[in-house]
């Protein structure tokens, strides 16, 4: 059957703006390479569709900064919004105020609400992006975009290569809807922080019971603490077989999400010591997204990289450090071939700048989990601590390609990695 199709007429797209670099998305990622590129002395747009910056951290209600870096920008993050001696507990409303001054501090042109939906090509080479907003239809220009997105958009619809999923099916790692609950007991108060922590409760052993009690694909136990007496957050909704690239998907992952939150606190009600009086008080505006596009690059990242620690000589990122946390492609848990309490490299790794740079499209560069990375590989450095460093990697970058008028693959890497270095990234 054909698809039916409206004509539009040819329009006339004002541009409003033209800078050095346009970052589109302003989670970790996107944030840090904003940031960065503007302390670098680039005049920068930061565009994100939300009404805040921080992405799941912020308007996600993530729990917790999960993995870890050393050197980077992500320290300077946790120094300025740590709430209390629990460090890499995240208080999202605190985050999302710090962030937003760390982008005013460094003179980030900030647009909120706005989409963007398209690049600005010039042959092979991402010029800019077209963006919507209640403001309408509108053109801003770059010397360099980075494409911070979380799900490649920019780089996608400007023709870079990528890969979906897993290699082999394309399937997804799930999606997830944090959640908060109060009136929690913590003197009694279990809280597994990982598929594998197994606790006896009156009833039983609380993962086994989440699998017998909870709607597939729920069934599993993740809890902790926050910074506020009482309060918990709970990763624990689950929605399988959705893809991140589709408006549809996300709109049917947040409402079986949102459907299985009554059922999960009455579960815990009911099973787990400490929440027999616990109660919802928030869930994210925004869920979680694990997995979509893959991008190839220059380079890519594989799990022997990571597992060996490997040292890259073209190195943007160093000290990542986390273990391979796939979550069950179907259902609930850790997949089969996920390695969280099994993972032994504690050293920490590096990721080469090719991993940031398309193999094809010119004037781009990706941040974040999109980088080119094998699917075992992604579940390590999607994490936003590693993800926050990858986006000072490509602020820095950029702004040297804006400055010197070169292409992002044409900078010498050593230049890239003499600016990481006066900002405090350790080798």
């Amino acid at each position: 059957m054909s698809m039916k199709a409206v004509i539009e007429s040819e329009k006339r797209t004002p541009v409003v703006g033209e800078y050095d670099v346009i970052v589109a998305g302003g989670g970790p990622a996107g944030f840090s390479a904003a940031v960065t590129a503007a302390r670098e002395g680039a005049r920068v747009c930061l565009v994100e569709q939300c009404g805040g910056v921080g992405g799941v951290a912020t308007s996600g209600l993530m729990s917790h900064w999960t993995g870890n870096t050393r050197g980077g920008i992500y320290e300077e993050i946790l120094d300025r919004s740590a709430d209390g001696p629990m460090r890499q507990t995240i208080h999202p409303e605190k985050l999302h105020g710090v962030l937003l001054e760390m982008l005013l501090e460094a003179g980030v042109e900030i647009r909120l609400y706005t989409f963007v939906v398209a690049p600005v090509m010039d042959g092979d080479r991402v010029a800019g992006v077209i963006v919507e907003s209640k403001s309408g239809r509108q053109a801003l220009l770059a010397k360099v975009v980075v494409d911070a997105t979380g799900d490649g958009d920019v780089a996608a619809r400007a023709g870079a290569e990528f890969r979906l999923g897993r290699e082999g099916d394309s399937a997804m790692q799930p999606m997830t809807l944090m959640f908060k609950v109060g009136g929690v007991d913590m003197s009694r108060a279990i809280l597994p922080p990982s598929f594998e922590t197994r606790i006896a409760v009156p009833s039983g052993e609380i993962q086994a019971l989440a699998r017998q009690i909870l709607p597939h694909p729920a069934g599993h136990v993740l809890l902790y603490p926050t910074s506020i007496p009482g309060v918990v957050t709970c990763n624990m909704t689950n929605a399988i077989g959705v893809d991140g690239t589709k408006a549809e998907d996300l709109t049917a992952a947040q409402i079986l999400c949102r459907r299985q939150i009554p059922l999960i606190v009455k579960f815990l009600r009911e099973h787990a010591p400490g929440y027999e009086n616990c109660h919802l008080l928030s869930a994210g505006a925004q869920i979680g997204v694990r997995e979509t596009r893959h991008f190839i690059g220059v380079s890519t990242l594989t799990e022997d990289d990571i597992a060996t620690a490997r040292v890259f000589p073209d190195w943007v990122v160093t000290k990542a450090h986390f273990n391979f946390d796939i979550h069950n492609i179907k259902g609930a848990g850790l997949d089969e071939h996920g390695e969280q309490h099994h993972f032994k490299q504690a050293k920490g790794y590096t990721i080469p700048y090719g991993c940031l740079v398309p193999r094809r499209i010119d004037g781009l560069l990706l941040a974040g989990r999109i980088i080119s990375g094998t699917h075992k590989a992604h579940s390590n450095f999607r994490v936003m601590p590693i993800c926050a460093n990858i986006g000072q990697a490509a602020g820095t970058a950029a702004a040297l390609a804006a400055k010197r008028g070169v292409a992002p693959r044409d900078l010498p890497v050593t230049d890239i990695q003499a600016a990481l270095k006066r900002q405090g990234v350790e080798v």
